[in-house]
Order: structure tokens, then C-alpha cells, then sequence
């Protein structure tokens, strides 16, 4: 990997490159029925006070953490009939901060606690993302300004925050300490999703890749990221290492170019970005992961990308990229798009955005050769309400060898057997019956007729699947069909982290 200064010279590409072909698209035939499933059992469910406008959740043994969309305000979501019949702020937002669940009793998970203000639970605040670091018991939770727009938030200036919590008593999580994102010229970047990997050859080492989108030629805004929260547990704050941006690699117009979310390998050498219209890239994360750099240094990735933005594969989607989340030791990449009804843009709505598989063996010169969608995503004709405020789109991706386990808003969770890259076949897929009503719909995505928003990445815990519903709470699976032992010998996986399972599977993959 190169390591150069903090600056480098801009340069423009000629044209984008044009749309390249597909491969074998394949579909499932279920998932966007509310009450349907198959090869998925319902094994319990937390409504969460019915409150609507969940965030993503982690877990850590019996208890399950999960945040909260929106904020702690009671303002009223665009098309919320409240909004006109009674003011702006005449829908309360009931239990705002992170839900701290007992799932010790799988089958009858329970709210304990609750994490609140100053911590949780702010006007204008969400506390988006979450995950834990089982071996110093810290919870580290992501908060940001939300949107009055999507979210039903209180419009104010917030300055992002990373969180620690100690669960050493899991049930009352105790502050620790927080830390403000700052890339290496000391500028506030603001958070969108983020990456914990811890080293497999030092569990006392840490690092959060961290997405911060930006669609700016200037080389010292970053779009990624990387700091060591090692010291967190003993007292110490979390040091920037890397950081790195490409955007000046793309040519103008530069609309929506920004990194929206990215994974590493589990041994940290490499990282798949997921773009927003920006597609897919690879870049090379060794000397991270490696720990080549010395105190007080910022390893600089502008240079480091394996794939060269002229040759990233592209496809028809106005806004594709989510998710992109390597195979466990194979050759090849899950990328997800994700896109909402016509509420948020005109150019969005049906068909929503859908699952592809990316061969990376040849990473300059990565390309599509598989596609999986649901019936929605063919355009069977949408209600005017489920095109204007629903989305049958792909979100968050967990993966085994041969399995995919995707968070596909109003199409349920999907099981997707991925054995054969090329050949994606549906092998379940649960999508629940909704709650009768919740405090707070979600803007654009519950506001249609289909009240189901499957969304965060799904979480195996000793063989069963955790995954929260934005509108109807948390939902916790046993999966049932083909290659189920690949789920049921599972202690620990989550898309989002490389902890419990994640190496071993992967080498355990490559060796096949």
C-alpha cells in the first residue's frame, strides 16, 4: 500500500463508464406479504413500546441493545394526519432512548432499561448505530443530527458523537466517554455507518472504520475514517489512524458521490466500499490492519484503492449503493442497494433497489454476475401510497458461506442461498404480521399500506437471528430450511463486525 502526504493532485476522468450487463438475475417468489413466511420461525418478539422508528441493535449475551431513528422530541412526521389536525408537535415520541432487552428467554425478550438523557434520547438526536466490544464490555453507540425530513426529528444543530457505555452489568449500562469525529486537519465529520474490528491476532486492539459521505473534489475532506478506540476501556479516547477519500477520482458531475458504508475482510487487508451513486470499489486497508504507522500517524488511503474508479462495475439504479459485504473466503462480494419511494425523490420508488453478487477475484477489474430480487422489485403495479411512502428494497446484509441473511424492508427478512454466486435461489424469508398501530410511522417507510420495515443488519446469537423492524420492534428467528446447520452452529456473527465467528468462518470457507 502507498502511504503519501495529505495532499495530493485533483484530476478529472474523461466520461463515466457505461452500464455493464447483469448476469443471471434471479427471484424469490415471497416476502412482501405481511403475516407469510417460510423456512423462518417466529421465535420472540419485543414491540418496544409500539413506539415505531426503531435503529439498529447489538447484542451481547442475554441482552440486546437497540436504538432509536428519530429523537426525543414530539414533533410529527411529514404526512402524519396529527401533524395538520392538531400542530406540529402534538405526536409524542414515547421511550426515545436505547432499549435495553433481556432476551435471556429468547421467546419472551422484555425491556429492563432504558438509556436517557444526557445520553440518549436528545431533541434532534438519533442514536443510529450500535455495536459491542464483548471482550472489554463496551457498548459503543453512534449519534448524530436526524431528519425532520425521514425521520421525525426537531431540525437543530448536533454535533456527532461516538458513545462508550461499560455493560459489565449488562442490564445498566454505565457512561464512560464520548468522542467527537475529527478527521486529520481537526474538521468535525459526520458519521453515517461504521465498521468494529477487532484484531484477530490481539483482542486487546480495536478500530471502527467509520463511513463519512461527502461528495467534495477536495482531497482532505474525508469519506472514510479509521480510528483505534483501544485505549477506550482503560480511560483513554479513541485515536484517528487513517482516513482517505476518492471522490475527486469521479468525474463531474459529482452528484451524490459519497461513501455510504464499507467492510473490511476479516483479517482487515481489504475493504469493500458501497457507494451512493458511486457503485463499488475495493480498496487496500493492509497497512491498518497491520498496524504499519507510528504514534501520532495518519495513514493516508488516497492512493489505495485496488480498483480504479474508470473500472467499478455500475448498473441502472438512480441511488444503488448500501451495503457491500464480502463472501466468508470466496472470491466475491454482496452489495445491496437501497432505495425509498417517491416521497424522498421522484426518481426513486418502484423497483426499489435489490441484492447483487460482485466477483472481486480480479479486484481492478471487479464485476456484476448475479442478481437477486423479490416479485416487488419487478414492478408488479405499487399503490400510489407504497410508491410515494414504502420501499421493497434490499438494506443490510449477514453472511455465512452459502447463506445471505438480508434486512429487506417491506419484503421481510430474505434467506438467500448463495452457494452458487451466478445462481442466487431464495431459501426463506419471514415477514410479520405488523402492529395494529405505533406512536410514530416512519415518514418514508411505513406510511404505505405495507407496515413492515425489516432494516437492520441481522445479528446470529447461538443459532438464532436477531433483527429489528424500524416500525414493529425487535425480532429474534430460527431459520429452518436448506444449509441450516451453517446458522444453527453459529455462536456469534453480525454483517457489521468481524467479532465471534466471522474469522473462523471465513477460513474455514477459503479452504473448500
Amino acid at each position: 500500500m502507498r502511504r503519501t502526504a495529505l495532499v495530493v493532485s485533483v484530476f478529472l476522468l474523461a466520461s463515466l463508464p457505461g452500464t455493464q450487463a447483469a448476469g443471471d438475475v434471479t427471484v424469490g417468489p415471497g416476502g412482501g406479504t405481511p403475516g407469510t413466511s417460510s423456512n423462518v420461525e417466529l421465535v420472540g418478539h419485543e414491540p418496544l413500546f409500539n413506539r415505531g422508528l426503531n435503529a439498529a441493535p447489538a447484542v451481547f449475551g442475554d441482552h440486546v441493545y437497540v436504538g432509536n431513528r428519530t429523537d426525543g422530541s414530539s414533533r410529527c412526521g411529514l404526512g402524519d394526519p396529527r401533524r395538520e389536525e392538531l400542530g406540529l408537535d402534538a405526536c409524542p415520541h414515547p421511550n426515545p432512548g436505547i432499549m435495553v432487552v433481556d432476551a435471556s428467554d429468547p421467546s419472551a425478550p422484555h425491556v429492563v432499561n432504558e438509556i436517557g438523557p444526557p445520553y440518549a434520547g436528545n431533541v434532534s438526536e438519533t442514536t443510529r448505530e450500535l455495536r459491542v466490544w464483548p471482550g472489554k464490555n463496551l457498548l459503543i453507540v453512534e449519534s448524530f443530527g436526524c431528519s425532520s425530513v425521514i425521520h421525525s426529528c426537531v431540525a437543530g444543530a448536533v454535533t456527532p458523537r461516538f458513545r462508550f457505555f461499560d455493560i459489565t452489568d449488562p442490564a445498566d449500562p454505565v457512561f464512560v466517554s464520548e468522542w467527537v469525529p475529527r478527521q486529520a486537519n481537526g474538521v468535525i465529520r459526520v458519521p453515517h455507518e461504521f465498521y468494529l474490528w477487532v484484531d484477530p491476532n490481539d483482542p486487546d486492539r480495536a478500530l471502527l472504520w467509520i463511513s463519512t459521505p461527502t461528495s467534495s473534489a477536495n482531497v482532505n475532506n474525508a469519506n472514510l475514517l479509521i480510528a483505534d478506540i483501544s485505549g477506550v476501556p482503560s480511560g483513554g479516547s479513541p485515536v484517528l489512524v487513517a482516513q482517505g477519500t476518492w471522490s475527486n477520482q469521479y468525474p463531474a458531475p459529482r452528484t451524490n458521490i459519497g461513501l455510504h458504508s464499507m467492510t473490511p475482510t476479516p483479517d482487515g487487508t481489504e475493504t469493500h466500499l458501497a457507494y451512493l451513486s458511486g457503485f463499488f470499489l475495493i480498496l487496500d486497508t493492509t497497512d491498518v490492519a497491520e498496524g504499519n504507522y507510528g504514534p501520532g500517524e495518519i495513514v493516508d488511503l488516497n492512493d489505495d484503492l485496488l480498483t480504479p474508479v474508470e473500472n467499478r462495475p455500475t448498473w441502472d439504479n438512480p441511488n444503488p449503493g448500501h451495503s457491500a459485504v464480502p463472501f466468508p473466503g470466496r472470491p466475491f462480494s454482496f452489495h445491496t442497494d437501497e432505495i425509498y419511494g417517491t416521497f424522498t425523490s421522484a426518481a426513486f420508488g418502484c423497483p426499489w433497489g435489490w441484492a447483487r453478487a460482485i466477483q472481486v477475484g480480479n479486484p481492478p477489474m471487479p464485476r456484476v454476475i448475479g442478481e437477486y430480487k423479490i416479485p416487488e422489485n419487478s414492478c408488479p403495479p405499487p399503490s400510489q401510497a407504497d410508491q410515494e411512502r414504502g420501499s421493497y428494497s434490499s438494506h443490510n446484509p449477514t453472511l455465512t458461506r452459502n447463506l445471505a441473511l438480508v434486512s429487506w424492508h417491506s419484503g421481510g427478512l430474505q434467506v438467500i442461498d448463495i452457494e452458487d454466486p451466478g445462481r442466487m435461489q431464495q431459501a426463506g424469508w419471514f415477514s410479520p404480521a405488523p402492529l395494529a398501530s405505533v406512536a410514530n410511522d416512519d415518514p418514508a417507510l411505513s406510511m404505505g399500506t405495507n407496515k413492515v420495515v425489516m432494516w437492520s443488519f441481522p445479528i446470529i446469537n447461538d443459532g438464532l437471528i436477531y433483527v429489528v423492524d424500524v416500525r414493529n420492534g425487535l425480532y429474534i428467528f430460527r431459520y429452518t430450511g436448506p444449509r441450516a446447520s451453517e446458522i444453527n452452529q453459529v455462536s456469534f456473527l453480525e454483517g457489521n463486525s468481524n467479532l465471534g465467528d466471522a474469522v473462523r468462518i471465513d477460513k474455514s470457507a477459503g479452504q473448500h
